[in-house]
């Protein structure tokens, strides 16, 4: 029997009608289709400045000259063509899920996402990671594009264990253009993530933090006496879990996840906590509009 499509037919007609926006004015390619505060060449008409040497005559207001005898150039608002990157998360605990696994649902989130920016003709940059970045797939100029993403996506492998702070490392010497960076993640690393997130929000990215969930990661369904085996190191842990046990650890998820609300808020990035029961198309019309990534 072939395997399910990643993403169906009648949901990419419904994303025709989306827009990934950023919050942030890049300096950039124009021909995209969010608004920029920086000026250059363009269609919307931003301010006027004294002409110099050098500058282009065509740009001249040759009417303000005729009127006052002086040369003034016109400046039009840019619409730059940013890049627009997804880190995919392919270490070994997205692999995890009963009803489900992350993984799965990061690569469907991936190429919804794809989709949409390829369609507004933006540049996608497909990157997965675990302890290092992995080999990187790039597209642009429309949807005849997407076919090309699907298929990648579709070949990315689970591997090893997550290092938050060597793929930030790696990534800010890999790709020195500033961007939108979504990282599709469950976010669970030995080491705290914050500060490895906080290097890339630092460095000029702006952050788009998807922190993806199974049932099981927020409320562990099992009472007893558990014997339990890290995903990703092998490491086991023998523990007692009853009711008081799972109130703790779900008090202490939940505060995970505002944790990492706030590093996004402090740095103009954004976060959406995503159970991965949550049908696709919800969570691309519902939680992920209503932060303003998608329009």
């Amino acid at each position: 029997m072939a395997d399910a499509p990643i993403i169906d037919r009648a949901f990419l007609e419904k994303l025709e009608r989306l827009t990934l926006h950023w919050a942030r004015s890049f300096p950039g390619l124009v021909g995209g289709h969010n608004s920029s505060r920086f000026s250059g060449a363009g269609q919307e008409f931003l301010d006027h400045r004294h002409f110099h040497q050098g500058d282009d005559l065509r740009a001249v207001n040759w009417r303000a000259y005729l009127r006052l005898e002086k040369l003034f150039l016109k400046l039009f608002q840019v619409e730059p063509r940013v890049p627009v990157r997804l880190l995919i998360d392919a270490s070994a605990s997205m692999g995890t899920g009963s009803l489900g696994t992350k993984f799965d649902y990061a690569r469907r989130l991936a190429a919804a996402l794809s989709y949409v920016g390829l369609v507004r003709l933006d540049t996608i940059c497909i990157q997965p990671f675990a302890s290092a970045l992995s080999e990187s797939f790039i597209c642009s100029g429309g949807r005849h594009r997407f076919v090309g993403a699907v298929d990648f996506l579709g070949k990315i492998e689970l591997q090893g264990r997550t290092n938050f702070l060597e793929v930030a490392r790696e990534f800010v010497a890999t790709y020195n253009q500033r961007g939108l960076a979504i990282i599709l993640s469950d976010f669970l690393d030995d080491e705290d993530p914050e500060k490895p997130l906080q290097y890339l929000a630092e460095f000029g990215h702006e952050l788009l933090l998807v922190q993806l969930w199974a049932p099981e990661d927020r409320e562990p369904p099992w009472d007893g006496e558990l014997d339990l085996t890290d995903s990703e190191t092998g490491k086991r842990l023998e523990i007692a879990f009853d009711a008081g046990a799972r109130e703790r650890y779900i008090e202490a998820f939940d505060q995970f996840g505002r944790g990492l609300q706030l590093l996004a808020d402090r740095h103009g990035g954004r976060h959406v906590s995503l159970p991965c029961t949550l049908p696709l198309e919800e969570a691309m019309f519902g939680p992920l509009t209503r932060v303003g990534v998608l329009q």
